[in-house]
């Protein structure tokens, strides 16, 4: 008798522990990068920062949510977008029209391109052009090696997991250049005064946050929210922190 008196009692306690747990997890945005992109993702003193990051948690303020970073390679974020393995996919990703057939994406946020980078000593590379029948590096799952393989097929491409890797392979002469977004290619030349990049750039792309097709909600959550962080001044600020320009 006593244990069908409790019954109750404890189903109304379940109840509002699940419930407190939904609504925690409604207040939760989780977030794929692969952090190794800067200015827009990066690693630094063991944390994660960069353009990406500072916007992304702008806009989950506005929006009232936590933001949970979930770090995996830039090959698997659609994958694991469409895996249930996070929310949104913040990873510098343009907005191609192959990415359009399986993912969502919100508004753009900022304005790139690929870029080709080179050693200062080269004298063969002064223009795209050039690229033709030259050994360069890329990394696998951007756009960099759809566009090298429809544009440039004479090209050897030397594909790797990692930005840095590219720019290593740069280095030390095993390609003869690289091709990346112009932010990631312009950043590392700044410290980098052995390689210059092309002024002339290979395409010019938008950048959008990946979501699944079917969060309708919170798309347009965040794209109410880039409207206020443009409103508000927040968003200028964080171009001139990273690119050193407004946009």
């Amino acid at each position: 008798m006593k244990l069908y008196k409790m019954l109750p009692a404890f189903s109304l306690v379940f109840a509002m522990v699940f419930s407190s747990t939904v609504q925690a997890g409604n207040d939760v945005i989780r977030v794929g990068t692969d952090a190794t992109f800067p200015p827009l993702e990066f690693v630094k003193n063991g944390q994660r920062t960069g353009f990406d990051i500072d916007l992304i948690n702008a806009l989950s303020k506005v929006m009232g949510k936590q933001v949970e970073w979930v770090d995996i390679d830039f090959k698997g974020l659609i994958p694991g977008l469409l895996a249930n393995r996070f929310d949104v996919a913040a990873s510098g990703i343009y907005m191609t029209e192959e990415r359009r057939k399986v993912v969502a994406f919100t508004d753009p946020y900022y304005q790139g391109g690929l870029a080709v980078l080179v050693r200062r000593d080269n004298t063969t590379i002064n223009k795209p052009e050039d690229l033709a029948g030259k050994k360069v590096s890329v990394q696998v799952g951007t756009k960099s090696v759809s566009f090298l393989k429809d544009s440039y097929p004479s090209v050897q491409r030397v594909e790797v997991e990692k930005n840095q890797e590219m720019f290593d392979l740069l280095g030390i002469g095993r390609v003869d250049a690289v091709v990346t977004g112009r932010p990631a290619a312009v950043e590392y030349a700044k410290n980098q005064p052995a390689v210059r990049v092309l002024d002339k750039g290979l395409t010019i792309e938008l950048y959008g946050y990946a979501l699944r097709k079917d969060d309708t909600a919170l798309t347009a959550q965040m794209n109410q929210a880039l409207l206020k962080v443009r409103a508000d001044g927040t968003y200028n600020a964080l171009v001139a922190k990273w690119f050193g320009t407004g946009k």
